[in-house]
Parts: C-alpha cells; structure tokens; sequence
C-alpha cells in the first residue's frame, strides 16, 4: 500500500478541530440550560459572546477540509469523510445557535419567578449534550453500532419534548398569570428537541461516510 502520511496528518488535524468544537458546544448545551435554572446572567452572556468562536471553528474546518480536497484528491472512502466533515460541522454551529437562543431566554427569563423546580429540562439539556458528544464520537472513531445507539436515542428525547411542551402549553390555557413562562419554557424545549434531530444528522452522516447511503435501520 502507497504511504499516506501527509493526508493520514491532515485528517488528524481535521478531527482534532472536530472534537475542540464538540467540546465548546457540549459545554455550551449544558451551561444554557444552567443559565436558565441558576439565572446566571454571567454565564448566559458568556454563551452569547462565545458564539462567535463557535462560527469561527466551524469556517477553519471548512477550509481545512477544502485545502484537503484540493490539495490531496481523495478517492471513494475519504472523499465521502471530509464530505461528511464539512455537513457535520454545520450541524454543530447550528446547535451553537441553538445555545444562543437559549442563552438569551435565560435573560429574558432573569425576573421571571418559577413555578416548579426545573427538572426536565436540564435532562433534556444532558441528554442532547450526551447524543453530540456520542455521534461525534461515533463518527470519529467510525463506529457504526455507536452511531444507531444515538440516533434511537432521539426517541427518548422525543418523548421526553412532548411530555414537557404539552405540560407548559396546558398550564399556559389554564393559569394566565404563569402563561408566558409557560411558552417560554415550551420553546427552550423545542429548541433541545431540535438540537438532538441535529445529532441524528451527524449519526446519518457517519453511516454514509462509511457505507455511502443514509440507512439507519
């Protein structure tokens, strides 16, 4: 087999990218629902302001994967990954979008008083943490079963969206001193219902990047 150390090397660069990114946006998931639970208004501008070093790792990788394709030519299995990079990586930069909005409902939230302890949430918050963390594993390290282990996973999270958004939307019919609250925390769970859906993508990406078609089942 022909050496390969210059694009073995350049690969490695690019998943170490990968993984820093994932790292800022795992944080970035758990710290905006601890923002809101804690109201720590410090810590959901640092959200905010961090966004910009999220979109500036995701326009590095891009272009360390563009000078790759064009500099190394990747055939078949490693033209699918970098492919695959460059469709993950948007994902993740969505899912720091995410973390914005969320950060900014923590503020808007600041002088609100709670009517229950936030429970649902912040597990929510885990668990789409938990499912990033894992498809970018799954992807990495090209582990498929890992891949279809997150990506049922989203059932779970599913479940749990629809349990909370219709408690919030039931108690915003009926109680209307709480009812903006109310719709304020259905939307946070829509936006962690979302961020999961993005995990499921980068799972598709990882099964593609692999065996070059989209099946998950």
């Amino acid at each position: 087999m022909t050496p390969r150390p210059k694009m073995d090397q350049e690969l490695i660069a690019i998943n170490d990218k990968v993984t820093e990114m994932t790292e800022e946006i795992e944080q970035a998931i758990v710290d905006s629902l601890r923002a809101i639970k804690e109201k720590d208004m410090d810590l959901a501008r640092a959200i905010i302001d961090n966004d910009e070093k999220i979109d500036d790792m995701d326009d590095e990788i891009n272009e360390m994967c563009y000078l790759f394709l064009a500099t190394q030519q990747p055939l078949a299995g490693d033209l699918r990954y970098c492919i695959s990079i460059m469709k993950m990586v948007t994902d993740l930069e969505r899912i720091g979008d995410h973390c914005e909005d969320l950060a900014k409902y923590a503020i808007r939230m600041e002088n609100e008083e709670y009517y229950k302890e936030l429970i649902d949430l912040p597990r929510m918050a885990e668990m789409a943490a938990g499912m990033v963390k894992n498809a970018i594993r799954a992807f990495l390290e090209r582990d498929l079963k890992l891949a279809r282990k997150v990506w049922k996973a989203d059932e779970e999270v599913d479940e749990l969206f629809r349990d909370v958004y219709e408690e919030q939307i039931g108690i915003a019919a009926t109680d209307s001193k709480n009812a903006r609250l109310s719709i304020m925390f259905a939307f946070v769970a829509a936006h962690l219902e979302r961020i999961a859906d993005y995990a499921t993508n980068i799972c598709e990406e990882t099964v593609f990047s692999l065996e070059g078609a989209y099946a998950m089942e």
